[in-house]
C-alpha cells in the first residue's frame, strides 16, 4: 500500500527477523509489480545501526496481543497468558526505543498495533515519550475498538522527530 501511495518512487526498506516473512513480502509485491521495496533480515544489531538516522518516515507495526482481532482469531484469548503478555510490553518498548533512531531529525515515526489495550499502546508511547520526549513530539494517536463498528480494533501514534 505504501509503494502505490508513492507511485513505485523512492526506497523502501522492509525489517523483519523472520526470514519466510520478508520472501512473502517479495512474492506479493512483484505480483503487484513494485519493485522499490528492499528487503532486509534484522539478523543483528548492526542492521538497526547502519540504518540510524536515514528514515523520513518509519512505521513500527509491532509485535502485539492482537486482540484488536480476535474476531478473525478467536483462539488467541486462549493462547495468552500474562507472561506472554509481559513478554510483549517490554518487546515493544526494547523495539520503540531501540528503532526510533532510525528515524531522521524532522522524520514522523508511526508505533502502530492491532490491539486496543491501552498497555500495548498509550502507555507505550507514553513511556516513551518520558524517556525521549526532548527528541520527539506526539503529533496524533487513535486507538480504534472492535465494538466501534469500525472493522478490527488497532492503534496508532505518529510522533515527530525534534
Amino acid at each position: 500500500h505504501l509503494a502505490q501511495l508513492m507511485k513505485n518512487k523512492g526506497k523502501l526498506i522492509s525489517l523483519d527477523i523472520h526470514d519466510h516473512k520478508l520472501k512473502e513480502l517479495r512474492i506479493r509485491a512483484t505480483r503487484n509489480k513494485v519493485d522499490i521495496i528492499e528487503n532486509k533480515l534484522i539478523d543483528s544489531t548492526k542492521v538497526i545501526k547502519r540504518l540510524e538516522g536515514t528514515a523520513d518516515r518509519l512505521l513500527l507495526d509491532v509485535p502485539c496481543t492482537g486482540l484488536g482481532v480476535i474476531r478473525r482469531n478467536p483462539d488467541t484469548k486462549w493462547k495468552l497468558t500474562h507472561e506472554e503478555v509481559q513478554n510483549l510490553l517490554k518487546l515493544q518498548q526494547q523495539i520503540l526505543e531501540d528503532y526510533a533512531g532510525m528515524t531522521k531529525v524532522g522524520g514522523k515515526m508511526v508505533y502502530a498495533t492491532c490491539s486496543f489495550f491501552p498497555s500495548e499502546n498509550e502507555h507505550q508511547v507514553e513511556r516513551f515519550l518520558s524517556k525521549y520526549g526532548a527528541n520527539w513530539t506526539l503529533e496524533e494517536s487513535v486507538r480504534i475498538n472492535p465494538d466501534q463498528g469500525r472493522g478490527d480494533g488497532f492503534f496508532a501514534a505518529r510522533l515527530s522527530r525534534k
